[in-house]
């Protein structure tokens, strides 16, 4: 049976050492460059063990400019651990970012503004842009802000709150604030206390502040003061967290898993959600994959969700009618048609020349009269848009967007339109190739693959863990990781209440290893009872226990094999986590890998709960 394994995220755009970079314009020629350009910075996020910043430089003068240098000191204990949109270098503490060769001309007027995430919590000083100062003048040296302190929260109504602050400091003396509502500017003043009016009953707010200096520098926003406005329910609503387990159509052959077992396995009642895996796509249209799987094999009624046996005469058999008797027996839980998947990801690229077609042929089969009362959405799951998985598609950054407009269209409001998108947070990698940010606004929510990191599909290693939550030193890849994805699709627009943070329910593992501590080398792939490198969570607690943890997942060390997987403990670490990000929940793939007794299920409900 075909097993849904993503091969890893694929090469980034890595940190470049400074000899490496060809093609800059000389000393002399940008500080000529730098008159009338500006460059600012803000802190865009921060989760405690690390930062998201943003510098925007914009051409104030009146021609135009060549190319951009932007530099900046950080103090000890803080770094860049990756970037977006310039090559980001440095030399101890002082950090150098260069425009890419597609964004270093700025027209009068024109900005452009590139990101990076950074561990630590410094602030960057000594701004230079071009070799001159970041506030247009010729004097490099001028700092940008500190932040101002965490707003205090006062006189909370149904729509409106105070908020006061402490005052930042400046060099050059602080001209005005701005108020950022949920990451959105709403006001800039003078003083230190703002009224923030307009805002609905019974709803959750996030307000920090930023400075700006005379020279037009913004400074990092301070910490994030939560308001809740009065009225409305009396608290903040409860079980709202999707929880969603992908169902495979092929579980019911050699791994003899079916419906009833998310029945006796107790996971039924601790779910909101099931992703059916997988329709096929072909010729650029959504298929029934294995029509007897999922509509025609027979069922006991010892076998059966409702104790009933199938007759051979009934119009509807197979998953279809398991998961129609679920629905009956759960009505909370809601099914998707999930198409696409590693194996079938191939046909989307025709798929996208003809996204309208796509989205028709898709609803027809998600509405066929045989089995319409069963799904309630469907889920999008190409691997990967405009990058390479299992082949290479070069439909264009715009076709992921193009085909999710169709699909919302065609499905229009009633139904759930999800996606499984890549967990790349590398620089230059996949979640940069394609635009989800743009695509979020047609979509319930986005399944990201926060998984497969790394695996034996290097099979000399080195052992890192397939699912790490954040970054750690020695890891393989920059970028590659749960909180840089995570942190990287908001500051692409995607909302914290539409991305899932996904969780395997089996290990990755080499054998050949002489060292428990990750970062040993191996020889290939560990043995795995359907593919080797990979092996279920239910076999792996018994056949090769936790030996330790790292990132926020567990790894094993048994005989000369080393294994990476998540327990019931670093799934209640990560559920913690996406609550503390806002996230909309949390997924898995797939139901079958768990214990009999549904021991992962129940630690991302009680996570979640």
């Amino acid at each position: 049976m075909r097993f849904r394994h993503r091969a890893a995220a694929g090469l980034a755009t890595l940190l470049l050492p400074f000899a490496g970079l060809v093609g800059l314009a000389s000393p002399t020629q940008a500080a000529a460059d730098s008159a009338g350009a500006t460059a600012t910075y803000a802190k865009t996020q921060d989760w405690g063990t690390g930062f998201e910043g943003k510098w925007t430089v914009k051409n104030t003068g009146t021609t135009s400019l060549s190319s951009w240098t932007v530099e900046w000191d950080f103090p000890s204990g803080t770094s860049v651990t990756s970037a977006w949109d310039a090559d980001v270098t440095s030399s101890g503490t002082h950090w150098t970012a260069r425009n890419k060769s597609w964004n270093g001309t700025l027209a009068p007027g024109a900005s452009v503004s590139f990101g990076f995430n950074g561990a630590g919590s410094g602030s960057p000083a000594n701004c230079k842009l071009n070799g001159g100062s970041c506030d247009g003048g010729s004097t490099p040296g001028d700092a940008a802000p500190s932040a101002p302190g965490t707003p205090t929260a006062s006189a909370v109504t149904d729509t409106s709150v105070k908020l006061t602050w402490s005052a930042a400091t400046d060099d050059k003396g602080v001209k005005n604030y701005d108020v950022l509502r949920d990451g959105a500017k709403v006001a800039t003043v003078t003083t230190t206390s703002y009224t923030d009016t307009g805002l609905t009953a019974g709803t959750d707010y996030s307000y920090t502040v930023q400075a700006r200096d005379t020279a037009d520098q913004t400074g990092p926003a301070g910490g994030a003061v939560a308001v809740r406005t009065t009225g409305g329910t009396t608290e903040p609503p409860t079980g709202d967290k999707v929880k969603l387990g992908y169902f495979t159509e092929w579980g019911v052959y050699g791994r003899n898993y079916h419906v009833k077992n998310l029945v006796t396995s107790g996971s039924a009642s601790k779910i909101t959600h099931i992703n059916y895996a997988f329709g096929n796509v072909k010729n650029g249209q959504c298929t029934v994959d294995d029509t007897y799987a999922a509509y025609d094999k027979a069922y006991t009624a010892d076998q059966s969700v409702s104790g009933t046996a199938d007759t051979w005469d009934q119009p509807l058999r197979g998953n279809f009618n398991q998961l129609r008797q679920l629905k009956a027996k759960y009505p909370n839980i809601k099914v998707l048609y999930s198409f696409g998947g590693w194996t079938y990801s191939g046909g989307f690229a025709q798929a996208a020349a003809n996204p309208a077609a796509f989205a028709k042929s898709c609803k027809a089969v998600v509405e066929d009269p045989r089995w319409a009362d069963v799904f309630d959405g469907i889920d999008i799951d190409w691997e990967y848009p405009n990058a390479c998985g299992l082949t290479c598609d070069t439909s264009g950054a715009a076709a992921f967007k193009n085909l999710m407009g169709a699909l919302r269209s065609e499905f229009g409001s009633n139904y759930l339109v999800t996606a499984a998108i890549t967990a790349d947070g590398s620089s230059g990698g996949k979640i940069d190739a394609a635009d989800y940010g743009g695509a979020s606004q047609y979509v319930d929510w986005y399944n990201v693959m926060t998984y497969d990191y790394f695996g034996a599909f290097n099979a000399q290693g080195p052992t890192a863990p397939h699912s790490p939550l954040t970054s750690y030193a020695g890891i393989p890849q920059a970028g590659f990781n749960s909180a840089d994805a995570i942190a990287k699709l908001k500051s692409k627009g995607v909302a914290s209440k539409k991305l899932l943070l996904g969780i395997g329910f089996y290990g990755r593992g080499w054998t050949g290893v002489t060292q428990a501590a990750p970062g040993g080398t191996a020889t290939g792939a560990a043995p795995g009872t359907y593919e080797a490198g990979i092996e279920d969570y239910k076999v792996l607690k018994n056949s090769c226990p936790t030996t330790g943890t790292i990132a926020g997942t567990a790894y094993a060390y048994c005989g000369n094999n080393w294994w990476s997987y998540d327990t019931p403990a670093t799934i209640a670490g990560k559920m913690s986590w996406a609550k503390n990000q806002g996230l909309g929940g949390a997924f898995f793939w797939e139901f079958s890998g768990d214990t009999s007794n549904g021991e992962l299920v129940s630690a991302i409900n009680g996570g979640l709960s």
